[in-house]
This record gives C-alpha cells, structure tokens and sequence, in this order.
C-alpha cells in the first residue's frame, strides 16, 4: 500500500532527451518512476543512468526508489492501457504524468508535407497525448488519496511557429489546449495539469530545428537537465499550486518581439 509520501511518476518518451532526463531527476530525487518507450534497451539503460544520479545526490546508504521500464507505442490506444496497467499492478496509483513523447515530422514547404508525415505527427504528438491523459484520468479520480498532476511539453512551437513546421506547430498548438481544457475539468478532482515550452534544447527532437533561424550558430542550445529542472519544480508543487504555463529558453533566442 501506497502512501501519499510516495510518488509515484510516468514519463513518456523517457529514452532520450528531455524525456530521459526528466526520469532520471524524478528519481534521483526520491519519486518512484516508470520510464515509457518505444525502445525497451534505451530505457533500460536511462534507468542504469537514473540509480547512477540516486547514489550520487542521496548517497548510498539512502532507499533507492523503483524503476519500471515498459515498452510503449502512444499511437496505440492497447499499448497506452497496458502503460497505465502495468503502472497501477506495480505502484497501486499514479501521482504525476509527464506527458513528453512527440516527433519532429519534416521540415518541408506546406505543399510539399505528405499527408502520411501530416497523420504520423498529430497521431503522436496530438493523439498520443490525449491518451495517456485519458488513462492518467481515470487512475487519479479515482485513487486514495485522490488527485494527482499531469504535465504536458509543449514546445515554444506552442506559442510560435518556425518555419516551414505545420504539422508540429499545429499541434503543439493543440497541447495547450489539452492543458487548459484539463485544468478546468479536473481541478474539482484534485487534478493539475501544467504545461512547459521548451525553446532551443540539445536533444533529438531538436537536432532538426538548426535550419529556423538565420543565424542558428549564435543560439546556444539548453542542456536537456535545465529543463529537467524545470519539471521538476512543477512536479513538487503541493497538489494545491500548479504552475498553468512555464517557458524555458535561451536568454539569446530570438523568440521575444521580432528578436
């Protein structure tokens, strides 16, 4: 049986980049973890590298939380309730989703995006979410104690596009109206939901974003534990407060005005 000074976290696309360093600081800091995604030898290894971060931040003589890594598709609605599943069997609640997995698409003109990147981008980034808040949902209504947090990366693509990036602005978009429609429907249940826009990141997801700019060269990129930081902070907010909106950027990034 679980106690509330247990927490419990998902974290979705934990394999790599923010995703990963996120898992590894939610356990380096004591939450017990399950790390989701596509790639089950990637997760595995981000969990060597999260009780790594345990036994150097708390030492080793402190209780080493729990690691779980299951393979999930967040395309697929089966994959993301055996996800939800597996997480209740094992922990028996769940107080904090961070709703990361997303793919860049193509950076192409409009008319040249084919409808098949267009489908691959709204199903993961859009769909994808949507259903693991759904599951997330379900499991926080409906446990004691009730309530729990879910956050969102949305990307300052949420706020302004790059160019030539349609189909991951328009949902990135999209999330934060994910978040703002969560908020308000669950609060009576005890349930926050944030949302943090990330700018220029050295991660996977962002090795594409170089092109956006015209001197991409002159912004430097964030480490992916700043933003790790970031969710963090959000994540260890008494269930009370909930940070709606956070943006993470480079103090140089031409993001603000016309740059």
């Amino acid at each position: 049986m679980n106690t509330r000074a247990e927490k419990i976290a998902i974290v979705t696309g934990a394999s790599s980049g923010i995703g990963k360093a996120t898992a590894v600081a939610l356990f380096a800091n004591g939450w017990h973890v399950v790390f989701a995604g596509r790639r089950l030898e990637r997760l595995e290894q981000a969990i060597v590298a999260a009780t790594e971060a345990h036994l150097d931040q708390a030492g080793e003589t402190a209780p080493l939380p729990r690691a779980l890594a299951v393979q999930t598709d967040v395309t697929s609605e089966e994959s993301v309730r055996n996800l939800f599943a597996r997480t209740h069997s094992s922990f028996g609640r769940l107080d904090l989703l961070f709703n990361n997995a997303g793919i860049s698409g193509q950076e192409v003109p409009v008319e040249d995006l084919s409808i098949e990147v267009w489908r691959s981008v709204i199903d993961t980034n859009l769909t994808g979410m949507f259903l693991c808040i759904q599951e997330a949902v379900r499991l926080m209504k409906h446990q004691t104690p009730r309530g729990g947090r879910i956050i969102n990366n949305g990307s300052i693509s949420a706020q302004v596009p790059r160019r030539n990036s349609i189909a991951y602005t328009a949902t990135k978009h999209a999330v934060t109206g994910l978040t703002k429609s969560i908020a308000l429907d669950c609060r009576d249940f005890d349930i926050a939901c944030g949302q943090i826009d990330v700018g220029r990141i050295d991660s996977e997801i962002g090795a594409g974003a170089s092109s956006a700019t015209a001197n991409p060269s002159s912004i430097p990129k964030l480490d992916t534990q700043l933003a790790a930081q970031a969710v963090l902070q959000m994540a260890n907010l008494p269930i009370e407060a909930n940070m709606l909106f956070t943006t993470l950027l480079p103090t140089k990034m031409p993001f603000v005005g016309r740059g």
